[in-house]
């Protein structure tokens, strides 16, 4: 993960209100700050490898390598950075994701900078991913988004959280429906990979069938590569988790957020792959572990859109004390 943005620029979604990010300001780094750190992840990979060569592994990464560092200097097992570096190499080092909440809101030019200077230290890099908000991408042109695309970026992370308007509006998104599709359309076509984040429950029990319905009309309009599901779980001090403990928003049942999702689904037409790639993703299956399938290709559509249908009515089937309700999640921490 390397740092090109420090916090979030909007940070006045309801559900949200900056707080994953402390309410911070938000920062743009500089060029120079950026490619120290790049150089600093190089200086730490160096001495990790260098000591992979001395034990005779060739300069691979595992965890004899890991053993024999942190048994030549214990300190090392209590620095962050060293850590980092060495579970990226030991990975692989294969992918980068540029943090944090919309790198994309820096000067294009700059960007590129970075992403070239990344690709040029580290040649191994395969895939380079960053958040970004749908307003931030729709303003970019067509031209600076393939430029990006060129120098190394490959994957966008969008939040859309519902295709509603209503539902957009009321918890502050900072974007319509239509600049959702316009953003989403214009990532496609700069040949960036695209993820759109969807937030099922977002309206609660009340805007459920419509959240469902327009969130499939915006997905369908965009075809994203992947549609990840991430559950409304309330997050301590943030406007809709007072609504939520005043009762003023009513969560839906763990058979309603099921059925919600099942609306959704009818109505998409994608070829996208349909993930559930979290932990609030918590239904469970006949057998006792997980519903779905927690991996980060999750299902192929349309060809396991069925295979989908058929698992949303096996969670049906079981009685609701089988699956965790929002309402548990709600106290668990790193939401």
């Amino acid at each position: 993960m390397l740092r090109v943005t420090r916090n979030c620029p909007w940070s006045r979604c309801r559900f949200c209100y900056g707080n994953f990010y402390g309410r911070r300001k938000f920062e743009l780094r500089s060029l120079d700050e950026i490619k120290r750190d790049i150089q600093s992840v190089l200086a730490i990979g160096d001495i990790i490898r260098g000591a992979s060569v001395r034990l005779g592994r060739g300069g691979e990464v595992d965890d004899t390598v890991g053993a024999a560092i942190v048994r030549g200097n214990p300190s090392l097992a209590r620095k962050p950075s060293f850590a980092t570096v060495f579970n990226w190499l030991y990975s692989g080092g294969r992918t980068v994701f540029l943090q944090d909440a919309d790198s994309l809101i820096m000067r294009s030019g700059e960007l590129v900078d970075v992403l070239v200077y990344l690709k040029t230290t580290f040649p191994s890099v395969q895939r380079i991913t960053s958040y970004a908000r749908a307003k931030t991408v729709q303003r970019k042109s067509s031209e600076e988004l393939m430029a990006l695309q060129a120098a190394g970026l490959s994957r966008l992370h969008i939040g859309l959280e519902t295709g509603d308007d209503e539902l957009l509006r009321m918890v502050d998104k900072g974007v319509t429906a239509e600049e959702h599709v316009a953003a989403g359309v214009k990532a496609k076509e700069s040949r960036l990979e695209l993820s759109e984040y969807v937030m099922p429950d977002l309206g609660g029990r009340e805007l459920s069938v419509q959240h469902a319905r327009n969130t499939a009309r915006v997905i369908n309009a965009i075809d994203p590569d992947y549609i990840r599901l991430r559950p409304f779980v309330p997050r301590a001090e943030t406007p809709m988790y007072d609504e939520y403990r005043e009762g003023r928003l009513v969560l839906s049942s763990p058979h309603e957020r099921l059925r919600e999702i099942r609306t959704m689904v009818e109505d998409l037409t994608v070829s996208s792959h349909l993930c559930f790639d979290h932990f609030a993703n918590s239904w469970r299956g006949k057998s006792g572990g997980h519903l779905f399938r927690q991996d980060y290709e999750g299902y192929k559509l349309p060809d396991e859109k069925q295979v989908v249908l058929d698992l949303i009515e096996e969670g049906l089937a079981l009685d609701e004390s089988a699956h965790i309700h929002a309402s548990v999640l709600v106290e668990l921490p790193h939401m």
